[in-house]
């Protein structure tokens, strides 16, 4: 079984990149990021077209998640317990089981500098994804947090620690938070680098960052036991990252020795969820 997180960076911009992608990486489900588009405006012909179900949570031009599955899609859920808002609840995570897999796509906020009101807005949405997190694991089943979590987890995860001295990312809560989630019972796949030996995630557009492998391991991949021992790869998709007009983040793709059902074509599966669920277009 394949899974997959990708903050695009929009879906719109990024459509044919992302059925490309689709096609040539067959993952059985990828979990999405920074989608910009209103749950009704999410290209969902175009992903089914691929064989996908979609469930997404949008609220237009800014943040929005999705999954993706070929293998269905059962207990959506679209907000965090106790998730907070700036100042209203926004569209950054969004859950789904997917062939007896939960995941959880999950874009945190950015906290834009320390002491900003948006910085204590990112620790309480941490602590409510903890929350979440903790509640999940009440369940025996192999279960996982993917996405952009806006925070690299050690000073190697950044091209040089000394450039995000008074940052955000690299703050001491920061990953006192992301240290919760392990604490929680998660474990931190990192997945290996196909070039330059840092599994780096993100790159600036500007500076020829890409190019100068100046960049940032921040979208993760968080476990529980069940999910981690069935790891047989983990790997970030450079490649995705290349050529004309990419997102400024990889794909992180994880494969597990887990079992996949044999599918229905997404044309004539029924998702046992809402409309309101799959094409809400308001915060949850």
């Amino acid at each position: 079984m394949r899974i997959a997180t990708w903050n695009v960076n929009s879906v719109t911009a990024r459509l044919p990149r992302l059925l490309d992608w689709l096609g040539e990486t067959q993952p059985e489900a990828v979990c999405l990021q920074e989608t910009k588009v209103a749950g009704d405006s999410f290209p969902y012909d175009a992903v089914r077209d691929m064989g996908y179900d979609v469930a997404a949570r949008g609220d237009g031009r800014w943040n929005g998640v999705a999954i993706l599955s070929r293998a269905g899609l059962e207990e959506v859920t679209q907000a965090l317990v106790g998730e907070p808002g700036f100042p209203a609840s926004e569209a950054r995570a969004i859950a789904a089981t997917v062939a007896g897999v939960r995941l959880w796509s999950v874009y945190v906020p950015n906290g834009r500098e320390p002491g900003h009101d948006h910085y204590a807005y990112k620790l309480a949405w941490l602590a409510a994804l903890r929350r979440t997190v903790e509640a999940e694991l009440a369940v025996d089943r192999p279960f996982a947090a993917l996405g952009d979590y806006n925070v690299a987890p050690t000073d190697a995860d950044v091209w040089d620690p000394a450039a995000f001295i008074g940052s955000t990312h690299v703050t001491e809560p920061e990953r006192a938070a992301l240290g919760g989630l392990r604490e929680a019972g998660l474990t931190d796949i990192v997945p290996r680098a196909l070039k330059h030996g840092t599994p780096f995630t993100y790159w600036d557009y500007r500076a020829g960052s890409f190019h100068k492998n100046l960049g940032m391991r921040i979208d993760l991949v968080l476990a529980n036991g069940r999910f981690t021992a069935a790891v047989s790869d983990a790997y970030v998709d450079r490649e995705a990252r290349k050529g004309k007009g990419p997102s400024d983040h990889a794909p992180v793709v994880v494969d597990l020795d887990l079992p996949v059902p044999a599918g229905v074509p997404a044309s004539e599966r029924q998702v046992p969820v809402t409309p309101a669920l799959l094409h809400n277009a308001v915060d949850g």
